[in-house]
């Protein structure tokens, strides 16, 4: 048997962890929109949003020192591109990110009296949410990268749920932005679910996104501070 080093152990864990309440803030929150206010979509957006933008507010600043916290295999594409960490260490985090969110759409599935696991009816693969998924994770790489690449890092927390919750309303398709989440959102038929033919298209989009965000850090961002190096 092969050992598993503890402190990687810590960091796939926190990954599991933080992807799943992720997941969970964005979907719970969902149903709960659809509930307190079911004649109003718009205020089911706004609840959404607000409770996704303070819960990645607080994941972000619990679960970073642990494994950086990124609840998303395209940022830990990035961070192993721009050499943050290596491609072998961040390989864990893929499956953790992505069983996390499914675990996080069933437990507010369950939470809330559904059964846990439904597939979602909710269709949305279009020309302008493709789009929206593109520019809304360039955008998501770019306000990460270029903080820590500046010896501003501290600020991601606050930075990453404001451009998530803003994110909701500037994007056709209520940025996603995250392969794992549109996985784990398939499992959910709520109002913040995806049907399965409609995920390949979204993932394939956010792909494209962050390679497009990772040309913008390396453009205005090329180098990184010496301090910021590990």
């Amino acid at each position: 048997m092969i050992a598993v080093p503890p402190a990687r152990l810590r960091r796939v864990s926190a990954e599991f962890l933080g992807s799943g309440s992720l997941t969970m803030v964005v979907v719970g929150s969902g149903i709960a929109a659809e509930r307190l206010s079911p004649d109003d979509v718009g205020l089911q957006l706004l609840e959404n949003a607000i409770a996704t933008a303070l819960g990645l507010f607080v994941l972000i600043a619990v679960l970073a020192p642990v494994s950086g916290a990124h609840f998303n295999p395209v940022v830990s594409f990035v961070d192993a591109a721009l050499g943050y960490r290596s491609w072998r260490s961040i390989l864990p985090y893929l499956p953790a990110q992505v069983l996390g969110c499914v675990g996080g759409a069933v437990l507010a599935n369950a939470m809330f009296g559904l059964a846990p696991i439904t597939v979602s009816s909710t269709a949305r693969v279009s020309g302008p949410n493709l789009l929206s998924e593109l520019v809304a994770t360039a955008g998501l790489v770019l306000v990460i990268f270029s903080l820590a690449r500046s010896g501003r890092a501290g600020w991601a927390p606050a930075a990453v749920g404001a451009y998530i919750g803003a994110a909701y309303f500037f994007t056709a398709s209520t940025s996603f932005a995250n392969p794992a989440i549109t996985v784990g959102r398939m499992f959910s038929d709520t109002f913040a679910g995806i049907h399965p033919a409609s995920a390949p298209g979204f993932i394939a989009a956010q792909l494209a996104g962050g390679l497009f965000g990772l040309l913008l850090v390396r453009l205005l961002f090329p180098r990184r501070l010496p301090s910021e190096r590990r």
